[in-house]
């Protein structure tokens, strides 16, 4: 006890204070490692941030060919799907299926008529429109006077999906029949033929051509005789079956809108045993029947109980008033084609 310097050691004597030459030597710590062992460390440590960095790439990569796979596979089975699943039907059970040789048909000629649709949608002058349809220089001639009277529906072919196809028999040969929605609400149906090695649009049966338009021709404008494509009505077909005249009214069809009729006509009166009235019984029994001229098998989108027809109208001018008279039935259908479509051979009753 005491001051320092009084303080000494018991057993040596000296005074118990550190010198300047008494220092003690640092210990290392025990988690601290040797600079070599640090660097070796920090070495592994960016190995391994460059391995994962390089899985998460691989990752990526095998993630991102995987998706563009999936959406090639969904493409595939999605037109797949156009080809195969002619209907628009709602019932599964109800819906046509083509069969190899139809599916071979419309693979073929499919890619061609979707181009030549295109190309005639996207066009803007008769002559461009005119190198996609059958028969272009019959039809070149028609289609100036048609579209001078008739407006042009401008529709985005960007905007059209493909919403059935089948393989339709015509007498002259194989064609292909398809419809066609669009984002703007437009449902319309082409039929492409074969011509020059082509397959071609038929233009006369996607426009509904007529020589006039049908509601100025009922006003008793331009020509007295014209042929015109029309939607037929049978009236009072169940109140009438027995009387010897079919009670017609023709409709002008509305382009885009196959559910829609435009101005009718007033009464026609066909007598049944006539061959054109004979025409229209088959053709509105084949309705009822739910089948369509030539076997087309895709589902009918015109009103119910109407059919199409290629008619030839007259119109005269009396004391009376005016009149219309039915000199022809030429077909029962909207094709380029002049055969009737139906059959008015008398069916053998069942036994």
């Amino acid at each position: 006890m005491g001051e320092v310097e009084n303080r000494t050691c018991t057993e040596c004597g000296s005074i118990p204070v550190l010198s300047d030459e008494f220092t003690a030597e640092p210990q290392a710590s025990a988690e601290a490692p040797p600079v070599a062992q640090m660097e070796s460390v920090e070495g592994t440590k960016r190995a391994a941030r460059k391995r994962k960095k390089s899985h998460l790439i691989v990752k990526l990569l095998v993630a991102w060919f995987g998706l563009i796979g999936l959406i090639v596979l969904a493409g595939r089975s999605k037109n797949r799907e156009v080809v195969t699943n002619v209907s628009r039907s709602s019932n599964p059970e109800t819906a046509y299926r083509l069969d190899e040789t139809e599916i071979d048909f419309v693979n073929k000629v499919m890619p061609l008529a979707n181009v030549n649709l295109s190309g005639f949608i996207a066009a803007t002058a008769p002559e461009q429109r005119n190198q996609f349809v059958r028969d272009p220089i019959a039809t070149a001639k028609k289609m100036a006077a048609f579209y001078s009277l008739n407006p042009v529906p401008r529709i985005d072919p960007a905007t059209l999906k493909n919403s059935g196809s089948a393989v339709l028999d015509l007498p002259k040969g194989k064609a292909l029949e398809t419809t066609w929605t669009s984002t703007d609400g437009y449902e319309v149906d082409a039929v492409f033929t074969e011509d020059s090695n082509e397959w071609r649009l038929d233009w006369d049966h996607f426009v509904r051509f007529s020589d006039y338009p049908w509601p100025l021709f009922l006003a008793g404008s331009g020509p007295v005789v014209g042929e015109f494509r029309l939607l037929a009505r049978e009236r009072l077909a169940e109140e009438r079956k027995a009387a010897e005249d079919i009670s017609l009214v023709f409709y002008a069809p509305r382009f885009g809108n196959p559910g829609e009729t435009g101005p009718q006509s007033p009464e026609f009166l066909v007598k049944r045993d006539s061959e054109d009235g004979r025409l229209l019984d088959a053709a509105f029994a084949l309705e009822k029947a739910g089948k369509r001229p030539f076997g087309v098998k895709l589902e009918n989108e015109d009103p119910a109980d109407f059919i199409r027809v290629r008619v030839r109208v007259r119109r005269s001018e009396s004391e009376d008033g005016r009149k219309y008279e039915l000199e022809k039935v030429i077909a029962c259908h909207w094709y380029s084609d002049d055969s009737p479509g139906v059959s008015t051979a008398v069916q053998p009753a069942d036994k």
